[in-house]
């Protein structure tokens, strides 16, 4: 770019070029690290000056546009005469720091740092291009941290038109050093990268070979087979593999063959399902691949015929997964065994087989694009990395569907996002069958090896994703919070110290009971403190007589009550008397309960005394006669023992 003649450009490129030569002593050695700061060159890059030669000022527009030409004529001169790969290439990011600082201090276009990234990314190839991305990474940071608005839209330009000259599958980890550069770049609220319409990729079309056409029977080149009527198979279709159940009066009206009716399929008495036969792998594979058509494009099954289409074509592919899963877990070992019909071409070591490359092999596999030769598909579905990739497709279009249920959708009413909102409700019955489609293939990730871990793994991501889904539909409102404000994070930090600071212990602790009675001292006569703690009335049981005076007070009470409620208190503590008087009563009165009659009262067991304590071991008398006496003593003047057997006592005559 030519600058002859233009005072303020040359002014600026005699700057720009004394910065430089300045940068190659503070960084004799080159590459990429350090970066360059304001303070490096003691704060002369902020002191370019403004005017143009001869003393005109000019305005912003200007000065940007100057300086702009001048960044652009000795960036494309070191360009043109360095290579990537030399050590003086160096300058380039020297350079690249230079104009970083003087677009944090507003003295130039805030994106003409990335500008010039662009054009260097275009400019190199692929591996010149990852040693331009390790100076982005190292800069990252700085790079985002200043007016990210006015470099947001070149940083994304520029990653996509690199993501489109890189292969997915030999470029895996530098397209992932892209994805992840702008994932940091970009704020996690940012609407950039967000599919507000909801559209999907449609042109991700997958391309499988067509069955191939039979002949017909009145074609010149048809060869004539002889074979029998009943041994004659008719041409299926992909959906058509089901086993299918006859009606019972055409059974009876068609006499059937033996061996046709020894291969029926049969029901038990209990109603479970008949076990399936294993679909066939040719009869498989176009209805395997047509499912990637609804996978890419979920709103076709809101079409009926498509909906029902999509359930069979599932259904026979976990089916068939299954069985793959039971044959390959029969012989002990989850690799396809060997085929005589497809040899393989190579052993494998016993290192191979060992625990941990296949723990390796199933981490390392990538597949950029699914390959669909009929010839390899046998191969592709004994693969669990394959099958777990497939199933994990069919788990994220089963949960769209259970988003369309009237539950699911009720919770997205408020929503202002309608773009992301359909019309279609799923039917109970489907609904039913996606619940119980999306428990059966959580099942089946769930075994094999590292299953419980993958599975867990798949399932957090998809639940973090419906998150994100409600947020689009929402409209994508801000995540990020405001900055706090100084005053505030004072004010915290002196509420903090507050409640940090030592206290002085309070007399009665929050909670505990206030114990000072047990230190009073009453007057004369009354007990006070622990003395009225020993009062026996607080541990002895009352008599029963004791709740003759307060049951005729309740009575009363409930004689003279005004209201209902009156009442009806004065009958519950009569009750509560009453029950308690009972049950001492049963301890020494049990024989009286005999003479109680219902709503009479306890006038017949509050009357009679209770015998004294002493009284109860006192010897029984009946008749004038003693009771039992201790072993040794005499009765009526025998000793016992003495060769005479003893009289009866009172109780033994009884």
């Amino acid at each position: 770019m030519s600058s002859a003649g233009i005072g303020s450009v040359e002014s600026f490129t005699q700057s720009l070029t004394d910065l430089l030569i300045r940068s190659r002593r503070i960084k004799p050695d080159g590459g990429i690290e350090p970066p360059l700061t304001s303070a490096s060159f003691d704060g002369d890059v902020e002191r370019i000056s403004r005017r143009a030669e001869g003393g005109v000022l000019v305005n912003a527009q200007d000065h940007y546009a100057a300086l702009e030409t001048a960044c652009r004529n000795i960036f494309y001169d070191l360009l043109a005469s360095t290579s990537i790969e030399d050590a003086s290439f160096s300058q380039i990011w020297n350079l690249l720091d230079i104009i970083s600082i003087l677009s944090d201090v507003s003295l130039c276009e805030p994106g003409l740092v990335f500008w010039l990234v662009e054009e260097l990314l275009d400019s190199q190839t692929i591996d010149g291009c990852r040693v331009v991305f390790d100076y982005l990474d190292s800069r990252r940071e700085r790079l985002t941290a200043k007016h990210f608005k006015q470099k947001q839209l070149i940083i994304l330009r520029a990653c996509n038109e690199l993501l489109r000259r890189l292969s997915r599958a030999e470029d895996t980890v530098f397209c992932g050093r892209v994805f992840i550069f702008m994932f940091q770049s970009f704020p996690l609220g940012d609407r950039s990268s967000v599919n507000l319409r909801g559209e999907y990729h449609v042109e991700n079309v997958t391309v499988f070979e067509k069955p191939p056409v039979k002949q017909t029977e009145g074609s010149d080149d048809a060869m004539e087979v002889e074979q029998k009527p009943d041994t004659a198979e008719k041409e299926k279709t992909p959906l058509e593999g089901l086993p299918t159940v006859s009606k019972p009066e055409d059974n009876a009206s068609t006499p059937q063959p033996a061996d046709v009716t020894a291969k029926s399929v049969k029901f038990d008495t209990q109603g479970e399902k008949p076990q399936q036969p294993e679909p066939d792998t040719e009869s498989l594979y176009p209805v395997f691949w047509s499912l990637q058509d609804i996978f890419s494009q979920p709103t076709r099954l809101f079409d009926t015929q498509v909906f029902s289409s999509f359930k069979s074509g599932l259904d026979l592919t976990l089916r068939k997964f299954k069985a793959v899963q039971q044959h390959q877990q029969s012989r002990g070992t989850h690799k396809l065994p060997s085929s005589p019909s497809r040899p393989l071409k190579r052993k494998r070591s016993d290192t191979d087989s060992s625990d941990h490359n296949q723990k390796w092999q199933l981490t390392s596999s990538f597949n950029p694009r699914y390959l669909t030769s009929r010839d390899l598909f046998e191969l592709e579905i004994s693969d669990l990395a394959f099958r777990r990739h497939i199933l994990v497709q069919a788990l994220i279009l089963v949960d769209f569907l259970l988003s369309l249920t009237p539950k699911a959708k009720r919770k997205l009413e408020h929503t202002s996002n309608k773009s992301v909102l359909y019309s279609y409700t799923l039917a109970e019955e489907d609904t039913k069958w996606a619940t119980a489609t999306r428990a059966e293939i959580a099942t089946y990730l769930q075994q094999g090896q590292e299953g419980k871990f993958y599975y867990r793994m798949v399932d957090t991501v998809l639940s973090r994703d419906k998150n994100w889904v409600h947020w689009k539909a929402e409209g994508c409102p801000l995540i990020e919070q405001p900055p706090l404000t100084a005053e505030s994070v004072l004010e915290s930090q002196k509420g903090a110290a507050k409640a940090c600071a030592p206290r002085r212990i309070r007399p009665t602790p929050m909670g505990s009971l206030d114990l000072s009675f047990l230190s009073n001292t009453g007057d004369e006569g009354q007990a006070q403190g622990l003395e009225a703690l020993k009062n026996p009335e607080r541990y002895l049981l009352p008599k029963v007589e004791d709740y003759k005076a307060p049951i005729m007070e309740d009575e009363f009470d409930m004689d003279i009550a005004k209201t209902d409620e009156e009442r009806d208190n004065a009958a519950v503590a009569k009750a509560s008397k009453m029950w308690r008087a009972l049950r001492i009563a049963s301890k020494s009165r049990l024989n009286m309960f005999d003479k109680l009659e219902e709503g009479k009262g306890l006038d017949p067991l509050l009357d009679q005394p209770v015998p004294a304590q002493g009284e109860e071991n006192e010897p029984r008398q009946e008749d004038g006669r003693e009771g039992v006496k201790e072993q040794g003593e005499s009765v009526n003047g025998v000793k016992e023992g003495a060769g005479l057997e003893p009289m009866p006592t009172a109780v033994e005559a009884t």
